[in-house]
């Protein structure tokens, strides 16, 4: 019966390939082809459900076993792509001409040991020889037709896809997304990784390498010059903030006003927080556990996804275009060809993080090992890889040049010394408790503000569960606060900063202790589904953040209470409640 029951299935599988001559075809308003044929969906559909990709299983002992799966993969469902909206709910269609379920998939082999290691040097330092030639490449690339997967547009297109929704996640009507989960990192590194070799393989150039924008160093806090020129212009970029601006790179739509001095300073200070101080965790760095299913979903982006990641996308789009196009809207960031500098430095700090805690595993979950994707290479082969072959650039070939990470000395120091801070904080809560926002009377480790609009400061006063920590404790568990049912009413910007015992938080910023870390919403546009059942899982948010050494900075290690504070920025809290805030403890 079950040997029927599969040639019954072949001869179906058959049939439907022969019908797919009958698909037709029209062009988008971006030339785009979209198949209209329901032979063509139908046909999918049904090969979707040969794609061994749903789940890894264990070997049947017996011929007559029944197999059970170890764990559900999180990987799209390649049949299933289509149209998402951008970030201010315009309609977008990033899907390739047909359907990648349609071709032939090979999987990801490393390079061959011989093939030369590609050197990633800082977008200020390099020559014009190589300016010339990565010129060269992005012309030929962008001269290419649509249909042709190493094309510009489809490159860039490619993250459209991910980053808007617009595929359903295999074995799963919930859509997919690769941004504020700890997908974040070898998501984009994948993405880098194949750019950077179909570019090379475009000029015949082995050695090519990606440069990486150097922005939390002091020397390359500037959009780099080679971007203002020849193949790598975007015009949409707010021009404002071009050369000779140093970048905010914990920007929030308004202008600090810095001088270069202060802004510099500022920045190291501030990355010093998102490496080292607020990064003491794998979770608080990599962002939250996101995994396959509706229950698998979690919104919680790691320290520099949230910034620099999210500020600098920001600050380099276009103040001109709604939605901030094109680096600042995450559908249309890839057709700025900075994106890949951008991304080649954070994918840089990756391994930076890594090197400072000894290079040991950061996670061992194999849900997340073998996550799954695709990607076309340089001979235009669909490619499935999984987060497991990624995790070692060496193996990759290619590499960063060496450069100095200033900000690793540039630990904070407090804005007023502690003790006359606390002074101060004792006497303003005596004149004007800060627990009239709640009639919460008894000071605890969790403070309810039971949806609070986040359209002004919020002061809150926590006790510590644990005081007078040994060092072997700190280093087993990280203190931290958490900010939990962050609900946003509706897809927007919005950005808030959390302070720890701040006199004043409108006269400080990311260079005093106080800072302990920023929270930042991108727009979106995951909304869009395929059929009517699909889920768009829309959940409250979680922020995080580390401060174990930020207490021992402001001497207050041995307290039992903190003042915790969210400032919103720009004026973008109005949208955003916030159910509470809380300590725990992080191992």
């Amino acid at each position: 019966m079950e040997a029927k029951r599969w040639v019954s299935l072949v001869l179906l599988a058959l049939i439907l390939v022969r019908l797919s001559s009958l698909d037709l075809f029209v062009k988008d308003s971006d030339q785009q082809v979209q198949a209209i044929s329901f032979i063509s969906d139908l046909k999918a559909t049904f090969l979707g459900f040969f794609d061994g990709t749903w789940l890894t299983t264990e070997d049947a002992s017996a011929e007559n076993e029944e197999i059970k799966p170890k764990h559900v993969i999180l990987t799209p469902n390649l049949t299933t792509c289509h149209k998402s909206l951008s970030d201010a709910d315009r309609p977008v269609y990033c899907c390739p001409p047909k359907r990648e379920s349609l071709e032939p998939i090979i999987d990801f082999e490393f390079p061959d040991i011989s093939e030369p290691i590609r050197v990633r040097k800082p977008a200020h330092k390099v020559d014009a020889d190589y300016i010339a030639k990565y010129n060269r490449a992005i012309a030929i690339m962008k001269s290419l037709p649509y249909d042709d997967p190493r094309s510009y547009m489809r490159q860039a297109n490619m993250h459209c896809i991910y980053c808007t929704g617009a595929y359903n996640q295999q074995n799963s009507n919930s859509l997919l997304k690769i941004h504020r989960s700890w997908m974040f990192f070898p998501w984009h590194r994948m993405m880098i990784y194949f750019h950077e070799r179909i570019l090379g393989s475009l000029i015949g150039d082995e050695n090519f390498a990606l440069p990486f924008w150097n922005w939390d160093s002091p020397e390359g806090m500037f959009i780099p010059d080679m971007y203002l020129n020849g193949s790598m212009i975007d015009t949409q970029r707010d021009s404002s903030h071009l050369p000779p601006q140093v970048a905010d790179i914990n920007y929030d739509y308004f202008e600090r006003g810095l001088g270069p001095e202060d802004q510099i300073s500022t920045n190291v200070a501030f990355m010093y927080n998102q490496m080292v101080s607020g990064a003491k965790k794998t979770e608080l760095f990599m962002g939250c556990p996101y995994k396959a299913g509706e229950n698998g979903f979690c919104d919680g982006p790691g320290t520099i996804e949230l910034a620099p990641h999210n500020a600098l996308h920001t600050w380099v789009g276009s103040n001109l275009n709604p939605e901030r196009e094109d680096l600042g809207a995450f559908y249309s960031a890839a057709r700025d060809p900075i994106f890949y500098a951008h991304h080649s430095n954070i994918d840089r700090l990756w391994n930076v993080w890594n090197e400072l805690r000894g290079n040991k595993p950061a996670i061992e979950d194999p849900e997340w090992l073998d996550s799954t994707f695709y990607f076309h290479n340089e001979k235009s082969q669909l490619v499935r890889i999984k987060i497991r072959d990624v995790l070692d650039s060496s193996k990759l070939r290619y590499a960063y040049e060496k450069v100095e990470n200033v900000w690793l000395n540039a630990r904070p120091k407090p804005s007023v010394p502690p003790k006359i801070a606390r002074q101060v904080l004792k006497m303003r809560e005596n004149q004007n408790p800060f627990l009239d926002i709640s009639n919460q009377a008894i000071v605890s480790p969790d403070f309810g503000l039971n949806g609070k609009r986040l359209d002004t400061t919020i002061r809150v006063k926590l006790r510590r569960p644990k005081t007078h920590r040994s060092k072997i404790e700190k280093e087993q568990e990280e203190e931290i606060i958490v900010v939990y049912g962050i609900d946003i009413s509706k897809d927007a910007y919005v950005k808030f900063d959390v302070y720890v015992n701040a006199v004043d938080e409108t006269m400080i910023g990311p260079e005093s202790r106080e800072f302990a870390g920023t929270f930042v919403n991108m727009k979106r546009g995951v909304r869009t589904v395929l059929n009517k059942g699909d889920l768009v899982v829309k959940r409250k948010t979680v922020f995080k953040v580390g401060i174990t050494e930020l207490l021992e900075d402001l001497e207050a290690d041995g307290d039992e209470t903190i003042w915790v504070t969210l400032v919103p920025r720009g004026g973008t809290g109005i949208n955003t409640t916030v159910d509470g805030v809380r300590i725990e403890y992080m191992k």
